[in-house]
């Protein structure tokens, strides 16, 4: 019978910690949300509250909802995703990227007009036969792109049943996200923007001359999900219980969000 040779006192050492930390790495993990760019402040104040409350982290990456959401079917490992429009989470669902069961509109919006501060130009009447190109000047009006940024969608939508669509629609600074849009205004590069509201009284550089009819645009609403990569992870569940909850309705209405979900 061949003896067993005893190990070395450094691999021991180093099966003791594998040993120790390989069921740490498999049960703990942070949670992972990826949502709208307009959600930036609310949410980082709403995983502010919940990491006090629970002591669990939770990690955001902001962008627009198209980008987030291919990034979703190509595999990114998000727990939770939030839309700022039913297309784009409709786009994930179609490729079995989220937890169907799970899906909940969570708030809505609504979509502006911006000025720069020192803008001499104070109220637009937003009604069909707006002349927005008018007031633009030489300048162009600054949007989200219109082919896929749920902003930029919402404003062609607007703008189109406005019947001002044809006359600025070539007078375009096209963003990659809304708070892109928000910055050239803020900037003052662009003389007009199209934002959502919390994006507008989150600057104070920026003031809302108009506000978009809301039957001349789909509603702004912000489902929200579980994603196939949660799996039954108890903390991306229990942060998604608390974007449902009074605390975290409390701060999104701070932040000018409606609530549209019935509080858990």
């Amino acid at each position: 019978m061949t003896r067993a040779r005893p190990l070395s006192p450094v691999l021991a050492v180093l099966l003791i910690i594998v040993g120790v930390l390989a069921p740490l790495t498999a049960s703990a993990r942070d949670v992972t949300v990826f949502a709208a760019s307009s959600l930036t402040d609310a949410l980082a104040d709403v995983g502010h509250a919940y990491e006090k409350a629970s002591g669990e982290d939770v990690h955001f990456s902001f962008a627009s909802s198209s980008t987030l959401a291919r990034q979703i079917a190509e595999g990114a490992p998000a727990d939770i995703y939030v839309s700022a429009d039913q297309r784009w989470m409709d786009y994930v669902q179609k490729r079995d990227r989220i937890q169907t069961g799970s899906r909940i509109d969570l708030l809505a919006n609504q979509l502006v007009l911006i000025a720069p501060r020192a803008s001499r130009i104070d109220h637009v009447d937003l009604q069909p036969g707006v002349d927005l190109s008018a007031l633009l000047g030489p300048g162009r009006l600054s949007v989200g792109n219109p082919m896929h940024v749920p902003a930029g969608i919402y404003a062609k939508q607007a703008l189109t049943s406005l019947h001002a669509w044809t006359a600025v629609e070539h007078h375009l600074a096209r963003a990659a996200n809304v708070r892109a849009a928000l910055a050239l205004v803020a900037l003052g590069a662009s003389p007009l923007g199209i934002v959502y509201r919390t994006d507008a009284i989150a600057s104070d550089k920026v003031e809302i001359v108009g506000t978009f009819p809301a039957d001349s645009h789909k509603p702004v609403v912000y489902p929200a999900a579980l994603t196939v990569h949660a799996g039954k992870h108890k903390a991306a569940r229990d942060f998604f219980r608390f974007l449902q909850s009074p605390a975290a309705s409390a701060i999104f209405k701070r932040h000018g969000f409606k609530i549209v979900h019935k509080s858990m």
